[in-house]
């Protein structure tokens, strides 16, 4: 008789007996806020769409997605 301990069972991605991930919470833009982009660096929400944000960087306005990770409320 073995001591081996019982090996794990693999898990398969799309079982459907998968626990339920935590919703991801995307932070709300208003107008005026100041926000810092990875790329971009500071700046201002100056238009928000449905599902964008345009955000003055300097001399130039750029639209961003809302769900970016590349952008951070300030």
């Amino acid at each position: 008789m073995s001591t081996r301990p019982p090996s794990k069972r693999p898990h398969l991605q799309n079982s459907p007996f998968n626990r339920d991930t935590e919703p991801v919470v995307h932070p709300t833009f208003a107008v005026g806020d100041r926000v810092s982009h990875d790329r971009h660096g500071l700046g201002s929400v100056v238009k928000l769409d449905d599902d964008r944000v345009v955000v003055r960087f300097g001399d130039q306005h750029v639209s961003v997605a809302r769900s970016s990770p590349k952008i951070h409320l300030l």
